[in-house]
């Protein structure tokens, strides 16, 4: 057991519910992933009796096919021995694309038992509402054997009114508003309200707290606005600091981190993540690591920071930028697994 409580696990499902991208042809470059390509894993449908297609024994339609959102929501069930966990990495952008991918992929609802929201913007919050209903309806099927428990959706308490941006020329853009922990209940969620770091389901996960800022390039998204409904105020929220990540350790191999925008910092999240995994090396990171508007000055440094840290597998998703997953290939072989929606891999 590593530091804070933090299990050891033997293996990691990871199911892309919403992504940006989708990719369901090509094949993992890095050995240390598993997963199909060449569209061998998405869902097969039998072909009825007398179809007139020769020796044909089932179709793959395209409406089976998840489609790519800009958010995202990934399902992860680690094992040890014969036990499971299974936990939902936030939600995605809407409640129409989690409901369709969740659907496609047919993803195992009712095996779901904790809802973790890295933080509140809107492309990571806005599914929560219809996963919570479409999980909790799947607990209640009688052919399940889970018991019929309600999900747990792991909140940070500092919940903002709206957040926004700036633009160049001065106009402030506002997103949607994040679902509220009253809407969250009434759709049947069991809020818990977490800004400090613990452990989730037999401590098979790690959530972390408020992750540190250390280093210099690292600032925040530039522009970010927040509003307060009580002053009516736009005020500068570049920090994000309810952002939180989610920690494994996998069994022979090392922390298995899950980070859903890195507004942090890629660099500060991963270095955080190693400092609480108490002398385990970094093995993984998944997730958004927020590169994709950045100067090439950021790249480089956090590519140059990156690579000492050695980590075995980076699945770059969501807000990364295709300029710096190349990064990544040119100067790190084989480490790259781009996080593709709709996609099943296994670490094991």
């Amino acid at each position: 057991m590593a530091s804070h409580g933090l299990v050891e696990v033997d293996s990691i499902e990871i199911k892309v519910i919403v992504d940006n991208e989708v990719d369901p042809i090509s094949p993992s470059n890095n050995p240390a992933v598993q997963y199909t390509g060449l569209f061998q894993g998405q869902p097969l449908d039998p072909l009825p009796p007398g179809h007139g297609r020769g020796d044909a024994k089932a179709e793959i339609k395209m409406e089976n096919i998840c489609c790519g959102a800009h958010g995202l929501s990934l399902m992860i069930t680690t094992t040890k021995g014969d036990k499971k966990h299974t936990m939902l990495f936030d939600t995605g952008p809407e409640e129409s694309a989690w409901e369709r991918n969740a659907t496609r992929i047919r993803a195992d609802m009712a095996s779901i038992e904790h809802i973790h929201l890295s933080h509140w913007h809107r492309d990571h919050s806005g599914g929560i509402l219809e996963a919570v209903r479409m999980i909790n309806a799947a607990k209640m099927q009688p052919d399940t054997n889970t018991k019929p428990q309600r999900v747990t959706v792991d909140l940070h308490p500092g919940r903002p009114d709206y957040r926004g941006m700036v633009t160049p020329t001065g106009m402030i853009v506002s997103l949607e508003a994040d679902p509220s922990f009253d809407e969250i209940e009434n759709a049947g969620g069991v809020v818990q309200k977490n800004d400090e770091l613990h452990t989730v389901l037999d401590g098979f996960f790690l959530a972390s707290g408020k992750i540190p800022r250390g280093t210099p390039y690292e600032v925040g998204i530039r522009g970010g606005m927040r509003f307060v409904k009580d002053t009516g105020a736009w005020i500068s929220d570049e920090e994000i600091v309810d952002e939180r990540m989610v920690i494994c350790n996998l069994k022979g191999k090392g922390l298995v981190v899950f980070t859903g925008c890195s507004h942090a910092g890629v660099i500060n999240v991963c270095r955080h993540a190693v400092e609480l995994g108490a002398g385990l090396p970094l093995y993984a990171v998944v997730g958004g690591f927020h590169l994709a508007d950045n100067n090439p000055e950021k790249l480089a440094n956090s590519l140059a920071d990156l690579k000492m840290l050695q980590p075995k597998v980076l699945m770059p998703g969501h807000c990364t930028g295709y300029k710096f997953k190349f990064m990544i290939e040119q100067a790190m072989p084989a480490v790259l697994a781009p996080s593709f929606c709709g996609t099943t891999y296994t670490l094991a």
